[in-house]
């Protein structure tokens, strides 16, 4: 996903400031997608500039509302069909367990304990996230995707550290 569009989409479900839209990737894309303040204005601008939004009116303190054009609308549909999705996936927690054997088991076993823990916390995070109201209509699928993801890594790294401290204890023995 690019910034881009994901500001296209959320932008087409209703019309918003750049601090809303700072919040809806904070409250509901997270677990797909994150962006900060700093990424989000200078990309509305290029946005604007390109004919794909609007300033839709000015608030207080300069507060820009934007909506999306037709041509905007055009985009994003262009590539949430068009566009294949890079699906390279990084992880750097999970690269380091490759490399658990470097270290004391009771250190690895306490490395997996803290993903568990990192990941019920995420759980946790997306089952509230789940009981609000969405950013936009199809919002509760990628948001059950990460209730179900973490809860899956939470469960993993659960298992992971009992083996290792299995392991461990069977090589003592």
């Amino acid at each position: 996903m690019s910034l881009r569009h994901g500001l296209l989409g959320l932008i087409a479900a209703r019309p918003t400031t750049g601090y809303d839209l700072a919040k809806s990737f904070e409250a509901s894309l997270a677990n797909v997608w994150a962006a900060q303040l700093s990424q989000i204005y200078p990309e509305l601008g290029r946005l604007h500039e390109q004919g794909l939004i609007r300033v839709l009116g000015t608030g207080p303190r300069q507060k820009k509302t934007y909506e999306i054009t037709d041509e905007g609308l055009a985009e994003v549909r262009r590539w949430v069909l068009d566009v294949e999705p890079d699906r390279a996936h990084r992880n750097g927690a999970m690269l380091r367990t490759f490399f658990l054997w470097l270290v004391d088991p009771a250190e690895a076993e306490a490395y997996l304990r803290r993903e568990a823990a990192i990941h019920r916390g995420n759980l946790e995070r997306f089952e509230e996230m789940a009981g609000r109201e969405p950013a936009t209509p199809s919002a509760p699928l990628p948001v059950e995707w990460a209730v179900r993801y973490c809860r899956e890594l939470a469960e993993w790294s659960e298992w992971a550290a009992d083996r290792v401290r299995d392991e461990s204890r069977a090589a003592r023995a």
